[in-house]
This record gives structure tokens, sequence and C-alpha cells, in this order.
């Protein structure tokens, strides 16, 4: 990539007049034919005074991803404001506010409010988490050498850079010594990238194929270099990626629950305020008492708890998942995480330890040599250039005596040679140790070692062996290095690549990225609960095939990049439900694999820590990611695992089918024995010749009613509910609405023909008689509702149980205060209560059958599909 080529995308971006400079200078500078006054241009463009960083640091702004921005914060909490069923319960609460009951709009706001501040205390939490490390980095200034916080690196500096450096920001090398980069974050390639300062031939928009240029967030895995910053922040190549977060995230498993339980509600509300409307103005009732008692329905029918019932669920499992080790930063994550039934997960670093392992060391008969560790250890122990992962676990497998031996030179590794050699001496012999790419060391190869250690050449039957034991090695998941070698004359002082050559094939060292500890049993753990897991990862499939085989993972099929590539999006659909390893794929790949599952109908969960995980993780139902993943997925990321752990994962599924199940029961009160005595009320007005309750009579109903079900988030949950994913179902929550309020109903217009037949019942007793019954039955059918299984087998939580009773209690003695005037309540007859008692037990007893029932036919509630 050309430096022109690479600052193309500066053109329409924040330039400080350096950067201007620079390029123009470099231009005029290669029109001259002068590379290395091109560099020069560079260097003096870049080399900054302090006073002028401070002025281009006030211009372009601090180096960072994504800058804080106060109003953002207004209009996120605005936004909790456009679900249908917040706006259902602010109009209808709104109104009876209008009235003089206030209580039901409060509660409503103060719902809202406190699930908008636990998720932004959430996010403050893993934010501090993420600043908690400060990246530096060394810059020129005042021609010296300083070490800078990272934010406040501008375009125009020029930083040094050396192993186990961070890079700072976009930048173009000005001088690189056996610079070696990790870049795997932003082209998914995991092994590293030689960088030259020359500029490469061809331009290309491909950071993999910058040669050049340095990319904000990689690391220097060696060598030392400088280079000249060219952008920084949000206009990084890394802050394009971080940028396109901000894009709205498709709907998640919870918001689209909610939308449509909203909906349900919404229409539920408008038909029946409308006929009680129509059927009052048809009797030429008062039409202001009316409409209020049809505004005090649409209050009772809306369950104007169920926010603060889910912030207060959702936030008692954050504090559990805390003390596992999870932030989280989004808490419908929780509910979405019990809903998910599909995980897909890289392979690297979640189902294995990201740490290479040297597993075998064999000869090209495939059996055991200790002359191949040998020569292995030696190649790794002198090596002096660029060290990769496998040369550490060379180091680590074994300690191995090489103090007899001295080392005279080296062939550095590159990637064109695919190999390193050392020329090393041990008094007997010089030796050339060779270690590289099996193919390459094989086609370099001359003679190998028999069984008895006796050299002989490597005919086409040898080497068909060799290439069986290779292909073997290969086939099962693991990672090859040929080892060779070949003695040379003592006097033979320099190591050229033109001495590799004829060499003596000695064997194969394999390796392998070993499971992790824990990770099978996560895996059965997940599986057995319903989540099928899905590994998508840019290794090849003979690795995961192996991976996957140790840790019982059985492979249902492999659908390679390449293959998706060639797919359109319907054909894809297809293709994800069969199949559950995808290898060698694009970030971009990844993403439309994850979105072609949630188009499925599935609740997706997507692990991941690079940046390329960044679109999947934002795609996601649920996205996950770890405390050492980057920034930018940490920031997309709605969880974070502070231990990489599935187990973890686990827990925390359990965990969101408990606040789900808990969230459900509420519902399904407030569709069921709620809706039953609202359409209760509303069918009175057929035939009474009064309103059934006074407005404020409905709406202090519904008060106690709330005021009951706030301890529902501390309530036990059934442990045959949480052995499989759940989801919202509105077609489940109308059919149980339909089985469940007719019964309500029929023992509310029992109540109503007692009343009149038996107590002869004026306005005063009905409203008060009924007003006993209807919290009676309405509060008490929780002890039905919230299981699946008998009631009188499962027990309730204590608070639950404690505030229940009270409220009945209350709703008892309330027409024997002082309040019982001011409410329009009259004190009923002894034998009224004996009535209630019976016709209670009756309506649970027939709840508890109803219930048996329904779920005999329509299974033990919404699962995942």
């Amino acid at each position: 990539m050309d430096f022109l080529s690479f600052g193309g995308k500066l053109a329409g971006s924040r330039e400080s007049q350096a950067m201007k400079d620079a390029n123009l200078q470099s231009a005029s500078a290669r029109s001259a034919g002068g590379e290395a006054v091109c560099r020069l241009a560079f260097w003096s463009a870049g080399a900054h005074a302090a006073a002028q960083a401070e002025q281009q640091l006030a211009r372009c702004g601090p180096n960072v991803l994504r800058g804080k921005s106060e109003p953002a914060l207004i209009v996120e909490f605005l936004a909790r404001f456009r679900n249908p069923l917040v706006l259902v319960l602010l109009a209808a609460s709104g109104i009876s506010a209008l009235t003089g009951e206030e209580a039901s709009f409060l509660i409503v706001v103060a719902s809202v409010t406190l699930d908008f501040f636990q998720e932004y205390r959430a996010g403050q939490a893993a934010e501090r988490l993420s600043e908690s490390v400060t990246v530096r980095a060394k810059v020129l200034r005042n021609g010296r050498e300083t070490s800078i916080a990272a934010t406040t690196v501008v375009p125009g500096d020029v930083i040094v850079v050396a192993a186990g450096d961070l890079v700072p920001a976009d930048s173009v090398l000005i001088e690189a010594k056996d610079l070696f980069v990790n870049q795997s974050l932003l082209t998914g390639e995991s092994f590293p990238a030689e960088k030259r300062a020359q500029t490469p031939t061809g331009a290309s928009t491909d950071p993999s194929c910058a040669s050049n240029a340095l990319f904000m967030g990689t690391s220097i895995i060696s060598g030392t270099g400088k280079a000249l910053v060219c952008r920084t922040g949000r206009s990084s190549e890394l802050g394009e990626i971080g940028e396109a977060l901000g894009r709205r995230a498709p709907p998640t498993a919870f918001e689209h629950g909610t939308r449509q339980f909203g909906m349900l509600i919404m229409r539920l509300t408008v038909l029946l305020v409308l006929f009680v409307l129509l059927v009052n103005t048809l009797l030429h009732r008062p039409l202001l008492e009316s409409f209020l008692f049809a505004i005090a329905l649409a209050v009772g029918l809306t369950p104007e708890l169920l926010p603060m019932i889910v912030s207060v669920t959702l936030s008692r499992g954050a504090l559990r998942m805390a003390q596992h080790e999870v932030i989280v930063k989004h808490l419908p994550a929780i509910h979405n995480l019990g809903s998910m039934d599909v995980l897909c997960t890289d392979k690297t670093g979640t189902l294995t330890e990201a740490r290479i392992r040297l597993e075998r060391h064999v000869n090209v008969a495939g059996q055991d040599s200790v002359e191949v560790l040998h020569l292995a250890f030696l190649n790794s122990f002198f090596e002096t250039g660029l060290r990769s992962p496998l040369d550490a676990a060379i180091l680590e497998h074994q300690e191995i005596d090489v103090s007899a031996w001295r080392k005279i030179d080296e062939v550095p590794f590159d990637f064109e040679r695919r190999r390193v050699s050392v020329l090393v001496d041990d008094g007997q012999h010089r030796r050339l140790v060779v270690k590289g790419a099996p193919e390459d060391i094989l086609g370099l190869s001359t003679h190998c070692a028999d069984d008895s250690g006796q050299l002989q050449c490597l005919d086409e039957q040898t080497l068909a062996r060799a290439m069986a034991v290779h292909d073997l090695l290969a086939a099962d998941g693991f990672r090859v290095l040929g080892i060779a070698w070949r003695d040379v004359a003592t006097e033979h002082i320099h190591a050229r690549i033109d001495d590799e050559t004829e060499l003596t094939l000695a064997g194969f060292a394999a390796f392998l990225d070993p499971p992790k500890a824990g990770a099978a049993a996560a895996l059965a753990a997940l599986q057995a609960s319903g989540v099928s897991v899905k590994v998508v990862t840019g290794d090849n499939e003979l690795v995961t095939r192996h991976v996957c085989a140790e840790l019982g993972l059985a492979i249902s099929g492999v659908l390679l990049g390449s293959e998706i590539e060639n797919l359109d999006d319907p054909a894809l659909l297809a293709r994800v439900e069969r199949v559950n390893a995808f290898c060698r794929v694009t970030p971009a790949q990844k993403n439309r694999v994850i979105l072609a599952l949630k188009a499925g109908g599935h609740t997706v969960g997507y692990l991941g820590d690079g940046v390329n995980d960044a679109p999947s993780l934002h795609s996601a139902d649920v996205g996950i990611s770890v405390d050492s993943a980057v920034d930018v997925a940490k920031a997309a990321a709605e969880m974070i695992l502070l231990r990489h752990d599935l187990g973890v994962l686990h827990e925390g599924v359990i965990e969101g089918r408990r606040t789900f199940g808990n969230i459900m029961k509420y519902i399904m009160m407030g569709t069921s024995s709620n809706f039953g005595n609202m359409f209760s009320m509303a069918g009175a007005t057929l035939f009474l010749p009064f309103l059934p309750m006074l407005p404020v009579q409905v709406l202090l109903n519904n008060l106690l009613y709330d005021i009951s079900e706030v301890p529902i988030p501390l309530d036990r949950v059934d442990d045959d509910y949480l052995a499989q994913p759940r989801h919202w179902d509105m077609n489940f929550i109308r059919n149980f609405m339909l089985a469940i309020g007719p019964v309500s109903s029929l023992f509310d217009f029992l109540t109503f023909a007692a009343l009149i037949v038996l107590f002869q019942a004026g306005e005063g007793l009905f409203r008060t008689g009924w007003f006993i019954e209807s919290i009676a039955t309405q509060v008490l059918v929780i002890f039905v509702i919230r299981t699946r299984g008998a009631a009188l087998h499962s027990r309730p939580n204590p608070m639950l149980a404690l505030a229940s009773l009270a409220v009945v209690a209350l709703a008892f003695v309330l027409p024997f205060t002082p309040a019982a005037a001011h409410l329009g309540f009259v004190a009923p007859p002894p034998q009224f209560f004996v009535f209630v008692a019976l016709m209670t037990a009756l309506y649970l007893c027939a709840v508890e059958i109803v219930k048996r029932a329904f779920y005999r036919r329509f299974g033990h509630g919404p699962t995942a599909s």
C-alpha cells in the first residue's frame, strides 16, 4: 500500500498542517525518484514540538475510538418511552393522574427510570474496567523521545515502536528493522505480518496488504521501527469499525417480545374502553362517569408494574452474575441469554487454551523421536529473529541441555521461505538445523534417517511414507513443522539461504492448541439445557474437527468460508440449520451466519474478543466478550466475562431463564385473572343499573394488586422450566388468557348473582363485596399460576406469600376503617366473608384444573423453536 493510497481516506478527514505538508513533500520527493528523501520529508513533518502537538490535539480531538456525549444519555433515556407497552401505560396512568390518582403514573415513570439507571450503572462499571489500564506511546517531541498517554497522540507525530508495544494510531513507517506485527484483530490472520519502510508495489485498501503501514490497536511482536502518524481515534481503521457499531442493531429477542406484548395489550385496552363507552352511551348513563370508569378499566388492564418487575428481576440477575465475575452492560441481555438456543463461538481461546503445545515429535516412520525434539529445541533456543508461539511451545515442552552447542549464525524466518535456520557447533559437528513448513522442508531434503539412525536416500517410496505421516498428523488436527539438518565444514562461518539444500529430513513436530479445562463439561451442560453450540472460526476444518472430537462435540456438518461466499441469504439460511462448524470464515461471513440464524427464528448468542468479532457481537441477540478483549469488542458486547469460561455462560443461561420465568408469572397474571376481572366489570355494565365499581375503587384494586406482585422477582422458578430455552410467544400468552380469563369471569358473575340474590346488595354493598372478592381471587391465584406443576407441591418465596396475604387481609378490613366512606365502601355482613372464602377456594381449584389441562395441550410454556 502506497502512502498516498493509505492516506486516501484522509482527504475528507481532519488533517493537521504537518500531515498535509508531509503529503506534498512526499509527492515531490517521489517525483524526484528519492525514497530516502521522501522518508526524510516524513521525518521533518512528523517531529512535533510540544506546543504544536497541543494545538493539534485541540484541533483533532483525543485519540479515542468513541467520544463521550452527554446529550446521548438523555436521548437514550427518552428512547425508553418508544415501546408500545410503555406508551399505553403512560397514556392510561396519565389520564388517571389527571383524575387525582397519581400512583399509577408515578409507578410507570419510576419503573422506566429504574431500568435505565440500572443499565447505565452497569455500563459505567464496564467502562471503568476498560479504562483501568492506561496505554502509553513513545513519540518524538522537541527532538527527544517522550512517553505520553496514547490518547494524546496526534497526526504528524513520529512514534517509536518496539517488541511488546501496542500501535497507538494508524501510521506509515519511516524506519523498520526486523519488524513483525500481529494485526489479526483487523485482518484475521493469526501469523504475524512483516513490515518494511519501503513502499510496496501496487496500491490497495486492504490492511493486510499494507506492508509499510501500522494500524491502531495492533501489537509489535519483534523488531523496532519509527512511523509517521496519519490517522487517530475515530478516523483510524479501528475507529471506522467502532463507528459502524453506532448503527442500530437488529431487534433482540427481548425487544421483539416486549413490543409484541405491548401491541397485544394496546389492542385489548382500546377494545375494552370502546365497548364500555358504547354500552354506557346506549344506556344513557352520565358520560363523564362512564368515561372515567372506562379509563379506570384501562388502567386496571394495563400491567403498569411490568417495567419495574422486569427491572428489579433483571437487576437481581445482574447482581448474581456479578458474583460469578460477569459484568452485564445491558440488562435485557440476561433475558436474551436465557432465551438463547444457539451459541456461536470461536474456537481459539474459548474452546481451547489459546496456548499452543508441542504434542508429538516423530521421525519419517511416525515413531516418537528424541532426535527430532533435540533438533527442534536447538533451532528455537538459538533463534533470535521472529519467535512464534510454536517456538515457545518447543522450549516449554522439555528442558534440553544445549550448553555444549554454540551459535555461529542464522538465516531468520521470512514468509516467503517459511522456515528458519540456525548454524551451531558443538566442537565435533558444525550443523545447520532447519525448521519450517513441512512441504518446503520435504522439497529441500534429499536424505533421511532410517529406523536404526543410518542415513539413506529420500527416494519416492520413503518420501511417500513421510508424506503419509504428515497427512495423518494434519488430519488429527495438528499444526505440523518439518525438522531437518545438514552438516557443513567447520570453516563455514556464515549461514546462507543457499545452504538450505540437500537437507536430511529428521521428522516432524506436531502442535495443538489444547482444549480448555472445563470446556467439555460446559458444552455438555449447555447442550443438555437445549443450547446448540456452533463453532465459527477462521481455522481449518481438520483442526476444528479434532478439537471438537476431544470436547465431545459431535460435528453435524462443516461449511467453509469459500462456500458461504457463493451462497445467497436464503441458501445460507437453509444450510446454517444443519451445520455446526463454520471454518475458514471471514468477519463478514461470521456476521452473515449470525443474521441467518436469527432469520431462522433462533435466539443467538455470540462469544468473541477481537475487532473482527465486533459486527457479530453487535448483530447477535446477546453479544458476549471477555475482559482481555479489545475495546471495540467490549463496547459492542452486552456482557463481559472476567473469567473466560463457558461454565460461567451456562450459569448465566440458567439465570436468564429464571429471570424470564418470573417476568412471565406477572404477565400471565395480568393477561388472565386480571383481564378476567376487568372483563367482568365491563360485562356487568350491560345489566347493572349502576357502575359495578367506582373509578377510584378500580384504581385502588389495581394498586393493591400491584403491591402484592412486587416480590415476584424474588420467587423461585421450577427446575423443569429452567431445562429449556424460553422466549416470548404471543400465541401462548393469548391462549393462556383465553383459558384462565373466562374462569375468573365465571366466578365474578357468580359473585354478582350472589350479591344481588342472596345479599340483596345495593350500590354500596355490591361494590364493596365485588371489590373484596375481586382482590381475593385476583391476588391469591398467583400461587396457582406461578408454577407449571401442582400448586401445593411448589413453595413460593416467603416475601411473595406474605405480601399477597397482607393485601387480601387489607381488602377484608378496609370497609371497616374510617377511609371506607371516602372510598364508597360499606361494611358487609359476616356471612359474606364465609361466602368469599368458599368462592375463592373453588376458584383456585378450578384454575388449577384448567391450568393442568392447558399445559397438557400446549406444553409447559414458550420454548425456543
